[in-house]
């Protein structure tokens, strides 16, 4: 359909690239979408972010404005939902944090006090569980090693424009990846520990169990053994 623009595709990012993207992209064209330029070079105009909601907070009272923080491995996204965004102010007064959730949100670039704020306007937030965050995690770590790759090779006009105004430490982010995948690994460890807790526990229970049914047959043996009907009043 002519003069229909399409929506911008949503990005992975974590937090800590997010949080240092404060260039923005304006194009010339009248209601063409604004873009942030990241440290790695990546324009975007769309988020997708996956993680654990914190909190939320009325910004005053009944504003119907509300502002979340959304943490993943690397740091942490603040977001504002208010009544312009009627599908996720909805799902968010369902929600109590802390909850695993994933948002699509539009990014939005503000500056105050001659300092730059990057945030996220979430237009879906709906509650996920750690598989999800795993592979979110799993897959914004890829695509970050592949936006590193391309900062190395300088050959994206984006990339170079972003070590123009950034001038990244590639290891630094590489040190990133490196943090968020080590999370996983130590979450999935100590996941494997439970688990084999939770059957040390079962087995416990079932050696109890068999004690207790070994008891209760020692039990009725004597309850045989011995005439019980004078003390029951029989």
């Amino acid at each position: 359909m002519n003069g229909v623009r399409r929506r911008e595709v949503a990005k992975r990012i974590f937090a800590y690239e997010f949080n240092r993207s404060t260039h923005k992209i304006q194009p010339e064209e009248d209601k063409a979408p604004v873009y942030v330029l990241t440290p790695l070079g990546m324009r975007c105009n769309r988020v997708f972010i996956v993680g654990a909601l914190l909190d939320k907070d009325e910004i005053k009272p009944d504003s119907g404005i509300w502002r979340i923080r959304v943490a993943d491995p690397t740091g942490t996204f603040i977001g504002y939902v208010g009544r312009f965004q009627p599908d996720a102010l909805e799902s968010l007064m369902e929600i109590e944090p802390p909850e695993f959730v994933a948002i699509v949100g539009k990014v939005r670039v503000f500056e105050r006090d001659e300092r730059i704020f990057v945030s996220v306007r979430p237009e879906y937030i709906s509650v996920v569980d750690s598989e999800v965050r795993d592979y979110w995690v799993y897959e914004t770590a890829l695509k970050t090693i592949e936006r590193i790759k391309k900062m190395e090779a300088k050959e994206d006009e984006d990339c170079k424009l972003a070590w123009q105004i950034y001038n990244p430490n590639l290891n630094e982010y590489r040190q990133v990846v490196k943090q968020a995948l080590t999370t996983l690994k130590e979450e999935f460890e100590l996941l494997e520990e439970v688990k084999e807790e939770e059957i040390e526990e079962l087995k416990t229970k079932k050696e109890e169990s068999d004690e207790l049914r070994e008891l209760e047959e020692e039990f009725e043996f004597e309850e045989e053994e011995w005439d019980l009907s004078d003390l029951l009043g029989e």
